[in-house]
Parts: structure tokens; sequence; C-alpha cells
């Protein structure tokens, strides 16, 4: 395996299931996070997601044993998937700040005040960054070529649906009858013509 797709996959495994773990201990639990405040959890969470990631890293050999190879068709379709990607994060990153993509929002909701975005991508689609997440993966997946990476996009599809599930519901329980309406005009992944 090339150096480089390897240490890709390396970290897309390392990070990425990491970070959809993050939701699903983050908003199941909120009470319990909100309860512990926020430094503590910080602390833990960090601590569970450092744990993970070197857990993977140890693990990198077997997790990686089963590769295809570099194959340049399957590298041409995730260059332009990629660049859509970055032109998402960018449409995101002017309405959503890295604090609320840390939870901050959800665990400390009294100092760290989030309002419902509904401006900008937020009016054509109700989650972009978790779509944004499954294109990522599919990319980076696709130029690094492995099994694992594939098992890894397979599996987040799923769990982001959960998750979004989850998060609509603490959102609906956050701004009423104002989320409902929002999800009356927009919807959650693809914009309407």
């Amino acid at each position: 395996m090339n150096t480089f797709r390897h240490v890709l996959a390396v970290l897309m495994l390392m990070f990425m299931p990491g970070a959809v773990l993050f939701w699903f201990v983050i908003h199941p639990f909120i009470r319990f996070w909100r309860r512990i405040g926020l430094r503590r959890s910080g602390a833990i969470l960090t601590a569970l997601l450092t744990v993970f990631a070197a857990g993977v890293f140890l693990l990198r050999k077997t997790l990686l044993a089963v590769e295809f190879g570099t194959n340049p068709v399957l590298i041409a379709v995730a260059v332009p998937i990629l660049a859509a990607c970055i032109v998402l994060r960018r449409k995101i990153s002017r309405h959503l700040r890295f604090s609320t993509l840390g939870g901050l929002p959800e665990l400390a909701p009294e100092s760290h005040p989030q309002p419902l975005l509904t401006g900008g991508i937020y009016s054509r689609i109700r989650h972009p960054r978790y779509v944004e997440a499954l294109l990522v993966m599919a990319s980076l997946a696709l130029v690094a070529n492995n099994l694992a990476t594939y098992v890894n996009w397979i599996v987040a599809i799923p769990s982001l649906l959960l998750i979004v599930r989850i998060e609509e519901r603490e959102l609906r329980d956050r701004f009423g009858a104002e989320y409902d309406a929002y999800c009356a005009r927009v919807p959650r992944f693809v914009p309407r013509c």
C-alpha cells in the first residue's frame, strides 16, 4: 500500500468513527453531561476519543490488511466529491462556529447559546454537516481504496441517520414550534429544486 493512501486510511479510521461516536455519546445522554459540567464532560469525552484513536492506531495493521491498490478511476471520482465538500464546508462555516461543532451548545446551553440556524445553506437543507461528513468519508475511502475505509463509510450512513433523528428530537425540545415550522419548509439532506 503506498504511503499516502496508508496514512489517509489510518487517519480516517482514527478520527471519523470517533467523531460519529462522539455524537452518540453526547445526544442520548445530554442530561448527564450537563449535570457533570462542561469541564468534566470535555475531559471525559476527550479521553474517550483519544483512547479510541489510539486503539485504532494500534490495530492499524489488522484493520488495513485488505487493500485494493491505487485506482486512478476511483481517485478521479473522489476529487470532484472532495471539491464539493470544500464548497459545502465554506458554506457551513459561515453559519456554524467551531464551538457548535464541538457540542458546546448541547453541553452548556446557558453559556454557549446557539440560535436555530435557518439562513444560508441551512435554508436549503437542515443537516449540511452530515451530508458533508458522508461525502468526505466516501471520497477518502475511494482514494484509500481499502476494505476498512469502505466499511467505515457504510457503517457511518445508518449511524448518522440515527444521530439526525436523536438530534432533531433534541432540537424540537429546545426550539419547539419554530423547529417544527423549519422542518416543514426545509428538507433534511437533499435540497428541493
